[in-house]
């Protein structure tokens, strides 16, 4: 039997029930009003008293409204047709709503269950299997996808029987199950799993050991992220965080990409859906939306449809991590999700902590980052979850707490500055103050020797050192003029400006420019480290600015023509003649 309750009290979307009956924290249920039943889960019990979150406006509600508990938590259908999807944060479908906007109270269906898929068996009668066992396969687009035994399913079981290839519907029972009882379990192609708990259907967790390439030099070349790996992008409005996460999502080495809009600007999320359909996957020549799917909650949603789209999109990911698939989660922005938790933390009138956060966030966002990660199935094979989210403080502050709670689950900082985006050098990322703790795992530097040569890390923190004397000499020049300091600070401010608009700055929108291999950002350190180990000797400031000025514009030209191309040749000759003649 079901519990019920009635509404006593509103207070926004936060409204307390009058339970009778036993009801579990993060219970699903449904508030009665009208002919309309709209969606809640329970975020507090206290006695026969329930809190429950409305996932939509509660307006029109009233005490007395009859509420009805489904005896689950909030979950998300797992199987074929996910990729190419757009979803809200409760994974309705919204190519499939009835109009502009989703009517209150209408629920979508995530997955077409008339669409049928041509199905191949891997497991035969006989076959012992467990949770997330491989079944058989179906091709998502071009992307295999293993049908598995449920991530519920606990112990052990005998395949008893297995549907020959062909075609099947979502619905129609692919495999029976034989348990340790004897009592047959039907499997379908579907499955369902509940977002707030993560999927723990593999062998083991190791430590991750080798980097995601994105394609970015300063994320590959200066802090590189590892697969299964977790980083985040703090910085002020307008610096380029999304812009940035766009080009990590077209240009990042994962099988599947799913990218979270949660709480975003509808002008921002519109980009999204109008612009992914349209972008070409450089690593396949296909269309780039084929292999991703997008949760989407803008900032005028309630906020726990907004707090509900990252943990659905997690479960997402760690589905396909399940078979075998490298996915990266690309989050826009956890600070609106922190937000949405601070609001119901707020009208429940619990202790508040700094910034009046929950005084629990810094433990809720280590939660969700740890269930990121490389991951050894079963049957011995790997997948990953690689997750990357974007923070907005107010003003910029980088001391807030979303940021400093982010920081302590994060491996990886890509901090942005408002100073570099006025400057137009993009991405705004502050090579000193970021950082990537993965490089100073002896698994990546090894992985890292092995790509890109021995002593690749002691290279990066070279440039990195080559970087930061170069902003101590800028701001001494600054502070006492050019005629001020000797010249070796002009030497030095002008080889860090090498680094900077050769290997930090990039063009996102130049068809070579933007995704650089690390082949090529190997050989464009390596020469931009050489030229900054010679001994320049000048005999005034102008000679020095211009000849360093003429060696930019040569390597960005190098950076701009294609590895190996005749144009290449001819701006590495040019470079080589500026260097020989004693300049």
């Amino acid at each position: 039997m079901k519990s019920t309750g009635k509404v006593t009290g509103i207070v926004s979307n936060l409204v307390t029930v009058e339970v009778s009956g036993p009801v579990s924290q993060n219970e699903l249920c449904y508030v009665t009003s009208g002919d309309t039943r709209l969606m809640a889960e329970v975020i507090k019990v206290n006695g026969s008293q329930a809190s429950i979150q409305v996932f939509e406006s509660t307006r029109g509600l009233k005490n007395g409204n009859d509420v009805e508990f489904e005896g689950k938590m909030l979950e998300a259908t797992l199987g074929p047709g996910l990729l190419s999807s757009s979803y809200d944060g409760l994974q309705n479908d919204l190519t499939s709503m009835t109009g502009v906007f989703l009517k209150k109270g209408e629920y979508t269906r995530p997955l077409d269950e008339e669409k049928k898929w041509d199905f191949t068996p891997l497991a035969k009668p006989g076959d012992k299997v467990e949770a997330a066992d491989w079944l058989g396969e179906v091709r998502e687009g071009w992307l295999p996808h293993k049908i598995m035994v449920p991530f519920s399913f606990k112990g052990e079981y005998t395949v008893k029987s297995v549907a020959p290839a062909g075609q099947y519907t979502i619905n129609r029972t692919m495999a029976v199950l034989t348990d340790a009882d004897g009592e047959e379990h039907e499997v379908t192609m579907a499955q369902k799993w509940p977002v707030k708990v993560a999927v723990k259907a593999y062998r083991e967790k190791p430590r991750p050991n080798r980097i995601m390439e994105t394609g970015v030099r300063v994320i590959d070349t200066m802090n590189p992220i590892a697969e299964g790996g977790t980083g985040f992008i703090p910085g002020p409005f307008g610096c380029g965080k999304t812009v940035l996460q766009h080009a990590i999502a077209k240009q990042g080495d994962a099988d599947v990409i799913v990218m979270a809009a949660c709480g975003e600007r509808a002008n921002e999320v519109v980009e999204i859906f109008s612009e992914f359909p349209e972008l070409i996957d450089p690593h396949t020549g296909r269309h780039l939306m084929e292999r991703t799917t997008i949760i989407c909650n803008t900032s005028n949603m309630p906020v726990a449809a907004r707090e509900a789209s990252v943990y659905t999109a997690m479960t997402i990911c760690e589905y396909y991590r399940a078979m075998g698939l490298k996915v990266l989660l690309l989050a826009d922005s956890t600070s609106r999700w922190a937000q949405a938790l601070r609001e119901m933390s707020n009208r429940m009138e619990e202790l508040p902590g700094a910034d009046a956060f929950p005084v629990d966030l810094s433990a809720i966002i280590s939660n969700f980052y740890a269930r990121a990660g490389m991951v050894v199935l079963n049957n011995g094979q790997t997948g990953s979850v690689t997750f990357i989210g974007t923070v907005s403080p107010a003003g910029g502050n980088l001391k807030e707490p979303v940021t400093e709670s982010t920081k302590k689950a994060a491996r990886c900082f890509y901090a942005l500055e408002q100073k570099r985006a006025d400057q137009k050098r993009y991405p705004a990322v502050n090579p000193i103050d970021s950082y990537s703790k993965y490089l100073e795992y002896p698994e990546i530097q090894e992985y890292l020797s092995g790509i890109a040569g021995e002593g690749w890390v002691g290279k990066v923190e070279k440039a990195k050192n080559i970087i930061r004397r170069g902003k101590e000499a800028d701001d001494q020049i600054n502070i006492l003029g050019d005629d001020g300091v000797p010249m070796s600070y002009h030497e030095i401010f002008w080889k860090s400006e090498l680094v900077d608009f050769i290997i930090l700055q990039q063009d996102a929108f130049d068809p070579v420019d933007s995704l650089t291999p690390m082949e090529r950002q190997e050989y464009m350190l390596n020469l931009v480290l050489d030229i900054c180990d010679r001994e320049f000797r000048f005999e005034d400031f102008e000679e020095c600015r211009n000849c360093f000025k003429e060696m930019i514009n040569l390597l960005k030209q190098m950076n701009y023509s294609e590895f190996r191309s005749a144009n290449f040749e001819k701006y590495r000759e040019q470079l080589n003649n500026l260097l020989d003649n004693g300049k």
